[in-house]
């Protein structure tokens, strides 16, 4: 049977709309760098050759990402950067090896201005919506919700799949010889088919276990040199951040300080990397309560609406400020500018009944921000924090620099909007 060929979703998966894009970020930072050079003939033609060679590396990275980036969602955007990193090497090795003469300012903002056109193509493709069959044969569910996601449940091969974006299955099944045929004929005619279990990663940013041994990372630790190398990176990157922001600092500590009773810093003991405990620091935003009165397991939760937040309160926690002091944290290898977020000792143990797998997210150093804090905020009930988890065994599966990258520009989203603040 002819398949019918699958329309795009929408201009952002077209190559031809990639490569537009490409082109109009190489064209606005030309004209910006174009202030920044002294004019002349000499320098009108470098930065003709380095925008050439630019755009040739632009026009590879497209191709690159393209090329690896199969599944829709959170794994895509991880190919951003290795896959211009790998274009824009390739150039500069050309440019040194052939002796020619680049402008490095233009070059560097190149790569910037794709990188930072790319992730936000990819965030806007969060918003589009899909449609994706489901093959009812292995290990299949209907899914829970997953934005912008319409699931439809396939009972025959000959079903009608022209409005279908995508066709999901359990590939590691014995699947029957008519759906065999079907799911050819679908790839044959530009019908992604994917598997069931990793599209659903993919598309949720989660891993959902509920067993470790379930898990399908390859090894439970993950990458020991990256996991020295980011250490490495945090402290000096923190080091660097408390001199700078220190103006900043000293202004956040007196408007909590003449505004409320009560020390500038919140202190807590909360568990972190292998399971031990260490002392958080934050700016206070609630108000002061002396240490050992009321219930503690419910003093840790903090509700929406919460009372206790103080006026100024309310904006640090919204655009994350209060979270600032916890570089001294990182500076003394307690935490990570990313990983899963720290939880207080009391409600650390109180999960671990609960969710015997639980500890499992202290492989990794905790973090200021978050793949959690990002897509789903603050939560504090069991059944929350189990969500919570799926996220932060997609961190931990998909530990690297890329995914970090992904967080930081989340993170600066999540700021500006205050996704997720209690």
């Amino acid at each position: 049977m002819q398949e019918k060929t699958v329309v795009k979703l929408s201009l952002l998966d077209s190559k031809s709309a990639q490569i537009v894009f490409g082109a109009i970020a190489l064209l606005v930072q030309y004209l910006c760098v174009l202030q920044l050079v002294p004019n002349g003939p000499h320098s009108d033609k470098l930065l003709f050759d380095t925008l050439i060679g630019c755009t040739i590396a632009s026009i590879a990275g497209i191709f690159f990402f393209r090329g690896v980036s199969k599944y829709p969602g959170v794994e895509a955007s991880a190919y951003i950067v290795p896959s211009f990193a790998i274009a824009y090497a390739a150039l500069i090795a050309i440019f040194i090896l052939g002796r020619f003469e680049y402008s490095r300012i233009l070059l560097t903002t190149s790569f910037i201005c794709n990188i930072v056109v790319f992730f936000s193509i990819a965030l806007a493709g969060r918003r589009r919506r899909m449609c994706i069959g489901i093959i009812p044969e292995g290990q299949y569910t209907i899914p829970p919700d997953v934005d912008n996601i319409q699931w439809f449940l396939l009972t025959d091969p000959l079903d009608d799949v022209s409005h279908l974006h995508a066709i999901a299955v359990d590939l590691r099944a014995d699947i029957s010889d008519a759906w065999d045929r079907r799911l050819a004929a679908c790839a044959l005619s530009d019908l992604p088919v994917y598997h069931f279990k990793h599209l659903l990663e993919s598309l949720s940013g989660k891993v959902e276990l509920e067993h470790l041994s379930e898990n399908s990372f390859g090894t439970l630790s993950p990458l020991r040199s990256y996991m020295r190398a980011k250490h490495f990176m945090d402290v000096v990157c923190a080091l660097t951040a408390v001199v700078l922001l220190m103006p900043l600092l000293i202004v956040i500590a007196l408007v909590v300080r003449f505004t409320s009773p009560g020390p500038i810093l919140f202190r807590q003991v909360r568990i972190g990397y292998q399971g031990r405990p260490f002392r958080v620091f934050k700016f206070r935003t609630m108000t002061h309560v002396p240490a050992g009165t009321g219930d503690l397991l419910d003093a840790a939760k903090t509700k929406d609406g919460d009372m206790r937040v103080t006026r100024p309160g309310g904006f640090l926690r919204q655009s994350r400020l209060d979270e600032l002091p916890q570089l001294l944290n990182v500076i003394k290898g307690e935490m990570s500018w990313i990983g899963p977020r720290p939880e207080a000792e009391v409600l650390s143990r109180w999960y671990e009944k609960e969710i015997p797998f639980y500890p499992y997210r202290h492989i990794v150093r905790p973090g200021i921000t978050g793949w959690a804090q990002v897509n789903q905020g603050h939560v504090a009930e069991v059944e929350e924090v189990k969500s919570k988890l799926h996220y932060d065994f997609y961190y931990i599966k998909h530990f690297s620099p890329w995914i970090d990258l992904l967080i930081v520009a989340r993170t600066v989203r999540t700021m500006l909007t205050g996704f997720g603040a209690r």
